[in-house]
């Protein structure tokens, strides 16, 4: 007995067929394929996926090639006012095995890298290392000593299936994470060489509305994992072997909380267990991670200018015309600014958040930001 069927339904029964092995064969490797490989890999990101245009305060210092100047301090706002100086090279030379002393310290979940070299040297190789990862700078201040990158797209959480490797770029613009992260580098000239930190900013998508028909981009947590594990390549790009770097960044250990809240303050307050310099340092890496914008600095009177948004605040957008024809008062708060003032005190030191006109702030937005600041320093 023959069975008749029409000509195109061989092909349809194939069709099918093939797309049920592949998928099945997805379903098998997909879990196994997201943890293998490079776990960071943001090239080409910036092409496959649209802008990120919704995240609060963004914001930062102005676009600067000039080279720090030597001895004395001065804000970044006055170095911006300054004639152009000579600017560092733009193109890094490579940094042979063993020709600089690289480590890396800690302190909670902060680390950081630190390197006999000067910050001269160090900053093109920064320059370097965010191009060799993917990454485009939109901040490059080497007077302030500050970097950051744009907001990318981590594409090795994309589950490698093998749909997605045998279809490869003909279907890779329909996956995404919905997740970007933006990296900030802040460079410090220490008394024997070079203190790098680098901050990570992540903003996740999320439904708007319980009909799924939008979505906004709200913050989401910082990674202390993510931050060390960039830290380890940027050793190796300077020079060290993968298994030094390795065990620097696994290696370093974390001592008792240094830092909690002050009671009975004129203004919000907390106490670090660090010198000025340290404190210093961690206060600006902690705002970094924070979300915090750094409008500008005075390290000789131990103040950070910043705003501040509010995290509730965090991916709302204004009503449009026809909200507020139909009654929609929704009202979106503006960046507020601050000064984060750090005062050392032998081997401690205070940070107080003040307004913007430098009195006591004893608001809730000052209450919080120092609770924010004391988790980050602990």
């Amino acid at each position: 007995m023959s069975l008749s069927m029409p000509l195109s339904a061989p092909r349809a029964v194939l069709a099918s067929l093939t797309a049920s092995i592949l998928l099945g064969l997805a379903a098998c490797s997909s879990i196994e394929n997201m943890v293998a490989g490079d776990k960071i890999d943001y090239r080409g990101s910036a092409n496959r996926t649209a802008g990120l245009e919704v995240p609060p305060d963004l914001s930062q210092l102005a676009r600067d090639s000039r080279s720090p100047q030597p001895g004395g301090v001065v804000s970044a706002s006055t170095f911006q006012q300054q004639a152009p100086g000579a600017g560092l090279p733009t193109a890094a030379a490579a940094v042979p095995e063993g020709s600089a002393d690289l480590r890396i310290e800690r302190h909670g979940d902060e680390r950081w890298l630190i390197t006999s070299l000067p910050p001269e040297k160090v900053w093109p190789q920064l320059q370097s290392f965010w191009r060799s990862r993917g990454l485009q700078l939109t901040v490059d201040n080497p007077a302030a000593g500050v970097m950051e990158t744009e907001w990318a797209e981590n594409r090795a959480k994309l589950p490698q299936d093998i749909i997605r490797k045998t279809l490869g770029s003909l279907i890779d613009f329909a996956y995404s994470t919905g997740e970007k992260d933006k990296f900030r580098t802040r460079v410090e000239r220490g008394t024997k060489g070079t203190e790098v930190y680098i901050s990570h900013r992540g903003m996740i998508e999320v439904y708007s509305s319980v009909t799924k028909e939008s979505t906004v981009w709200q913050a989401r947590p910082s990674d202390p994992q993510l931050e060390g594990e960039l830290l380890q390549r940027l050793m190796i790009h300077l020079g060290a072997k993968e298994e030094t770097a390795k065990s620097a960044v696994a290696g370093a250990t974390s001592g008792p909380p240094r830092a909690r809240l002050l009671a009975d303050q004129p203004t919000p307050s907390l106490q670090v267990d660090d010198a000025f310099d340290r404190a210093w340092r961690r206060v600006g890496l902690a705002l970094d991670r924070g979300g915090f914008t750094v409008e500008d600095r005075d390290r000789s009177q131990g103040t950070y200018f910043v705003r501040y948004v509010d995290p509730g605040q965090a991916g709302k957008e204004a009503p449009g015309f026809f909200g507020r024809m139909f009654g929609n008062k929704t009202k979106i708060e503006p960046p507020v600014r601050y000064r984060v003032l750090v005062k050392g005190a032998g081997d401690s030191s205070t940070v107080q958040v003040l307004t913007s006109e430098g009195t006591a702030e004893n608001g809730v937005a000052g209450r919080r930001i120092v609770s924010l600041l004391v988790d980050d320093l602990k």
